[in-house]
Parts: C-alpha cells; structure tokens; sequence
C-alpha cells in the first residue's frame, strides 16, 4: 500500500469521510484547469484526449460559485460597453444612441 493512499484513508477517516469516498486526481486537476480559464485545447493537450467530446464531457463542470463569475464577467463586459458608448461624441454615435438621449 502506498504512502499517499494510506494518509488519504487516515485523513477521510479523521475528518469522518466513509471508505466509499473517492478523490480522482487526474480528473479533479483537470477540471480545475478548465474552471481556471483553460482552453478546450488546452485541456485536451493536458487530459491527452484526442476528442473534444471526450474532454467537453468529461472536465467541464459548472457549480454556482462559477455561474457567478461567468455572471460578473458579462456584467463587466456590459458596464465597460456602455461607458464606452456614453463617450462617442454626438455626431458619431448612431441614430439609436442619438434618440435615446433625446
């Protein structure tokens, strides 16, 4: 028996974690990987997948702490066009943007 696997069974066991319990490595440094902003390709390449099905599949997860930051990122995409938007000068902005000032 390895050294890993016998202080993995004694830390589950401290902290009350029933044998069953598993921790895929591979799959969990993967998946962190793509949450941490790794391409498709990138995982691929890491994972040693051939398929982008397969690593779509597999590694890509979703939780609510990660919907947020992808709900913070649009937010911030959407705040920094808008001021961009709001500093056109008036006969460059298009007919929409000139009659919402109206």
């Amino acid at each position: 028996m390895s050294g890993l696997f016998q202080k993995w069974r004694k830390a589950r066991r401290t902290v009350g974690m029933p044998d069953s319990f598993r921790f895929y490595l591979r799959h969990t440094g993967h998946t962190l990987s793509t949450q941490s902003g790794a391409t498709l390709k990138d995982t691929m390449v890491r994972a040693g997948q051939s398929s982008e099905r397969a690593a779509r599949l597999i590694y890509q997860h979703s939780n609510l702490e990660r919907q947020r930051e992808v709900a913070d990122g649009i937010d911030a995409r959407v705040r920094a066009e808008r001021e961009k938007a709001a500093i056109v000068p008036d006969d460059q902005a298009s007919g929409t943007e000139r009659a919402g000032d109206a």
